[in-house]
């Protein structure tokens, strides 16, 4: 990035999933392209650690909490909007997979949960902040998945839910324009902890299938988040960006 891209100067963002991985890297993308950033993830102690790495309250603010729960979407759109003013970009990274192996064995409690989190947690946060954003304008980035693709066994219901996203994203994105432009950007395996405990002790094997030699990291979807949430993609909406070092053109998938 260019030290002096200041594209998203006076734009205020909502991050959700942000306290580490990919999260935390579209935050601090954001604050470096000039916005001011509302975070949002389950555990508050390292909400706190990122808003402090942001560079504290001038530049940051969190509030914890489970994106299945609307009170806590609602607080922190409130919170958000009390510290740096209405939300102008929201990005959702919203996502679980609390359970690996087969669909024919997949507890239909955990499918339901997938669901309630990565899919209507979603929608959830965009109707949060839909309102006030088609008064004015506004941006919205799902974080989908390459799952969503293609068929990736043992974590396949999270795919399935990550395919809903997509096909959201495009739903979204009718409905809301002009005013509001909906994308998605869908990664394939990024260095995070859930590639590590997906990919344990294969991560150079893994690599090997992408055509650029190397798994992705939370920084490279971090810059084609603040692409698409900037004005240099103003005629960009119901796209899925698909992120996934080229192995697409392999033919196969990673892992």
């Amino acid at each position: 990035m260019n030290a002096d891209s200041r594209r998203l100067a006076g734009r205020v963002a909502l991050v959700t999933g942000a306290s580490r991985g990919i999260g935390l890297a579209v935050a601090r993308r954001l604050v470096a392209e000039g916005a001011r950033v509302g975070l949002t993830a389950r555990h508050p102690e390292a909400l706190a650690e990122a808003v402090a790495a942001l560079g504290g309250p001038t530049h940051a603010v969190a509030v914890a909490g489970r994106a299945d729960d609307a009170g806590h979407r609602r607080a922190a759109v409130d919170a958000v909007t009390e510290a740096f003013g209405p939300v102008d970009v929201l990005v959702n990274n919203v996502g679980i997979n609390p359970a690996y192996g087969p669909l024919v064995e997949l507890d239909l409690a955990a499918a339901r949960k997938i669901l309630d989190v990565n899919l209507v947690g979603t929608l959830g946060w965009v109707q949060q902040v839909a309102a006030g954003m088609g008064e004015r304008g506004g941006v919205v980035v799902n974080v989908s998945s390459i799952a969503g693709r293609t068929p990736s066994p043992g974590i396949a219901f999270y795919g399935v839910s990550k395919a809903a996203v997509d096909h959201l994203t495009a739903c979204l994105a009718v409905e809301l324009a002009p005013k509001v432009r909906v994308n998605a950007v869908a990664p394939a395996v990024v260095k995070t902890r859930f590639a590590a405990a997906l990919h344990e002790g294969r991560e150079e094997e893994v690599a090997r299938a992408y055509p650029l030699g190397r798994l992705g990291l939370p920084r490279d979807v971090a810059g084609a988040v603040a692409f698409l949430a900037s004005d240099d993609a103003a005629w960009i909406t119901g796209q899925t960006l698909v992120l996934d070092g080229g192995v697409s053109l392999a033919g196969r998938p990673a892992g």
